[in-house]
């Protein structure tokens, strides 16, 4: 017993000791402990994109920023910010996000429509891997070269024109022009829809084969299976990738300056003639011009991120 007593005592002083001292401080996080545990050959491996990101993201994204709030002396201004309400940039911010916008939707329900008959139907697995390695491809293909190929396709003189007229149907007399509005819109389903099937397609993937075929069994039609859980599962996915759409679209300067020119006046076709034109030089409202692009696109990834995050616990 005796043992028991002395070997107690300690135990018991300790703990009082340890009582009186007063609660514990939470040690303070360490900010590089996410590195901790990294080995230096995988920083070395990250170390190029940080670079490619700093040099080619970050610090011209902080330039413009700069800019923005600075007069041709280098002055602080707010001018060019006030200078973002006149009628020629607020219309060029309009007809821009009608543009993205339109073909965000578009781009979005038929690269559904494909995908799913391409993943759902009863296709063939080649003609899958066929359509998705196309979508590899074609999301990318955009510039003088896309625009040029819907010159020749849709233009005035174009191949599709061409034999339209000969069939009796003239596009030009209905009222078409591949440099307005919707010519715009159709070349930029060139890489939207494409693009969408690529960004849909896990998650159509992960649509379980269970769920539509319990549905079945407690009676449901095809059309009220994905009334009801089909399409809810997909809502999420389908809101971010339109958000998505439409910042590639909002962003796009090549195919639009190839295509249209200066016949249709989008922002970054405007702000390239602030920043490099001779009549319409202005840098301090050119950076403007990218501050607020970067805001509406900044704006539509973050949509993304969050709607996409939600998401994947469908997909789990």
């Amino acid at each position: 017993m005796s043992s028991n007593t002395d070997t107690a005592g300690p135990i018991a002083n300790k703990t009082a000791g340890s009582e009186k001292s007063g609660p514990a401080v939470a040690a303070s996080p360490n900010p590089l402990s996410f590195f901790a545990g990294m080995r230096l050959s995988e920083l070395l491996g990250v170390v190029p994109f940080l670079v490619f990101a700093v040099m080619f993201l970050i610090a011209p994204t902080l330039f413009l920023v700069g800019a923005a709030f600075l007069d041709d002396a280098g002055n602080f201004t707010l001018q060019n910010i006030l200078d973002l309400g006149s009628p020629q940039i607020v219309a060029s911010f309009w007809i821009s996000i009608r543009v993205s916008a339109a073909s965000a939707f578009l781009g979005a329900a038929i690269g559904l429509v494909i995908a799913l008959a391409v993943i759902r139907g009863r296709l063939p697995e080649g003609i899958r891997s066929a359509v998705l390695t196309f979508s590899g491809v074609a999301s990318n293909f955009a510039g003088i070269p896309l625009a040029f190929a819907f010159l020749a396709t849709l233009g005035r003189l174009g191949l599709m024109t061409v034999i339209l007229k000969l069939i009796g149907l003239d596009i030009y007399k209905a009222g078409f022009n591949i440099l307005s509005f919707w010519g715009l819109t159709i070349t930029y389903l060139y890489f939207q829809i494409p693009l969408m099937i690529l960004i849909i397609a896990p998650a159509i993937d992960g649509l379980k084969k269970e769920w539509s075929e319990a549905a079945a069994t407690l009676g449901a039609t095809p059309a009220q299976f994905w009334r009801y859980v089909g399409l809810p599962v997909l809502w999420p996915n389908l809101l971010g990738t339109l958000s998505l759409l439409f910042a590639n679209a909002f962003g796009a300067i090549a195919t639009a300056y190839a295509l249209t020119g200066s016949s249709l006046n989008i922002v970054p076709i405007l702000l390239y003639a602030q920043i490099r034109g001779d009549v319409l030089h202005n840098p301090g409202l050119g950076a403007a011009l990218a501050l607020g692009m970067i805001v509406v696109t900044a704006f539509a990834n973050v949509l993304y991120l969050i709607v996409r995050t939600r998401a994947e616990r469908w997909l789990k």
